[in-house]
């Protein structure tokens, strides 16, 4: 691909993975103009969770699509269908509209979310490929992080339903520029793929109701009420249903050499753990830093917007070491990092200084990129691009699956503390606001178990690293195919094996 093409499709990537970021976090500010407009007070958080539900089980339906159909279809179809949920989102007449709206927009950023990460290993070779995923990570970051100060500013300027429709016209430039500028081989005729539409089905049925079983336990219902052990055996239920569906595809939507290739497998492993321990920083930092150390949101979220600044920094950079000592090696040494300095935090002392839980957080932004990057890149590298697609979408779907898990068991061990500590009727979000002595220590309390035991989800994501993954990565170098191989076997990204890479098996 020409250098000119590359950058416009580089330039469209990040656009498409700034739209998906923004919209994860830009509607929590604008939460009480929306409720005041449209009401529904009692069920406004579903306006996240059902977008996060969305986004995360259609993730493998997207990577195998990708790697059946082509990248540009599936994101090309998954902005559109973004962009028109967005548009739907804007003209929503009641809390129920809305939050069915932000469902479609869902099912559209999980299509942008794992085709993006393709894209960027498809276009990019292995040496250069952590610039790449260096920029999308930057990308993610920012938007995440100014996606609240957007969305209030839009709310407060000029109404809530422009955080939605900002991203028509910015979803239509990177729109214009994938379908001018991204070029897929052509394949010759052949026979015409199999999609395996009963298992994405199944797949998007087990995942959506055993993620509301997570993300609704504890919150709308108690963990052994009706609704929760119903939403529970339903979901073991269809778990067992897509068991048997895939097992007879031809071409399933979950194969099972994900779960029997030892790379793949020990990293999904990993970064399910990786996802359970960032909610401790991303959920629960800013609350302490309001509720013990008196900051203002602003203040706060600048505590945890640090590291989004050491993060990309560190992934860039982790290709030096990777080079030298292979990814599990460097992933290990990210994690160790990682581990302790969570298990420092408990011991801050109370209420101590600003800087300190900020110098944490830089640090901890800093293990972490170069903890996941070089797994994500050596997923990528160990297979080919009709795998591509798949693979990449199953590493960051066990990653939303750890966050998920996280959120619910992390939220109940803090509401677990602080009960403990004033009365069986407090939970976090009945105190965060007061100033009383008591009550800061008790969040203290809280935000220290919820470190504890992220610290123990990075032992775990260590222990899965030393035991599980292979020393070294089995890595295909980029090496062209034959003039005279079928067009279908010499698509973008196609690697051999290199006996002599420092990251082979």
């Amino acid at each position: 691909m020409q250098a000119k093409k590359k950058t416009a499709v580089v330039a469209a990537l990040m656009l498409c993975m700034a739209l998906a970021a923004l919209d994860s976090t830009i509607v929590s500010t604008a939460v009480p103009q929306i409720v005041g407009e449209l009401g529904g007070f009692s069920v406004f958080s579903w306006l996240f969770s059902g977008y996060l539900l969305a986004v995360t089980v259609t993730l493998p339906v997207y990577g195998k699509l990708s790697d059946t159909l082509g990248r540009k279809p599936v994101l090309i179809a998954g902005s559109v269908l973004f962009l028109v949920g967005s548009l739907l989102c804007a003209s929503a007449w009641n809390m129920g509209a809305l939050i069915a709206f932000r469902v479609v927009q869902g099912l559209g950023g999980g299509a942008i979310q794992g085709t993006v990460q393709t894209l960027a290993a498809d276009l990019y070779p292995l040496k250069e490929r952590p610039r790449i995923q260096a920029k999308l990570s930057t990308v993610w970051a920012t938007s995440s992080v100014l996606g609240p100060a957007l969305g209030g500013l839009l709310a407060s300027s000029a109404g809530w339903r422009w955080i939605f429709l900002i991203n028509l016209p910015v979803g239509a430039v990177a729109l214009l520029l994938v379908a001018r500028h991204l070029h897929e081989p052509r394949r010759e005729p052949g026979p015409r793929p199999r999609i395996d539409w009963a298992g994405a089905l199944a797949v998007f049925a087990a995942g959506g109701v055993l993620l509301t079983w997570l993300v609704q336990g504890g919150v709308a219902w108690a963990w052994n009420s009706t609704p929760s052990i119903t939403l529970l055996c339903t979901g073991v239920a269809l778990i067992g249903a897509v068991v048997v569906i895939e097992r007879r595809a031809a071409e399933p939507i979950l194969p099972g050499w994900v779960w029997r290739r030892r790379t793949i497998a020990a990293v999904n492993l990993a970064l399910c753990a990786m996802g359970l321990l960032m909610v401790a920083p991303t959920t629960f930092l800013p609350t302490y830093a309001q509720s013990v150390l008196g900051l203002s949101p602003t203040a706060a979220g600048f505590v945890l917007s640090v590291m989004t600044l050491s993060w990309p920094v560190s992934a860039a950079l982790s290709q030096h070491v990777y080079r030298r000592i292979g990814f599990r090696s460097t992933a290990a040494i990210g994690m160790t990092a990682a581990l302790a300095i969570l298990v420092a935090f408990p011991l801050l002392p109370f209420p101590g200084a600003v800087w300190q839980p900020t110098l944490l957080s830089l640090l901890l932004g800093a293990a972490l990129g170069l903890f996941q990057l070089p797994l994500i890149i050596g997923v990528q590298s160990s297979v080919g691009w009709a795998e591509r697609g798949t693979a990449t979408a199953s590493i960051l779907f066990y990653r939303q699956i750890g966050q998920t898990v996280g959120a619910a068991v992390f939220g109940a061990v803090a509401n677990g503390v602080i009960s403990g500590r004033l009365g069986s009727g407090a939970d976090l979000d009945s105190v965060t606001r007061s100033g009383a002595d008591e009550v800061r220590r008790a969040v203290d309390a809280a935000v220290d178990s919820v470190y504890i035991g992220a610290a123990c989800a990075a032992a775990l994501a260590l222990l899965v690293l030393l035991l599980l993954a292979p020393r070294r990565f089995p890595v295909l170098d980029p090496a062209p195919t034959p003039e005279d191989a079928p067009a279908q076997d010499r698509p973008i990204g196609l690697y051999k094996p290199s006996p002599n890479s420092p990251t082979s098996e």
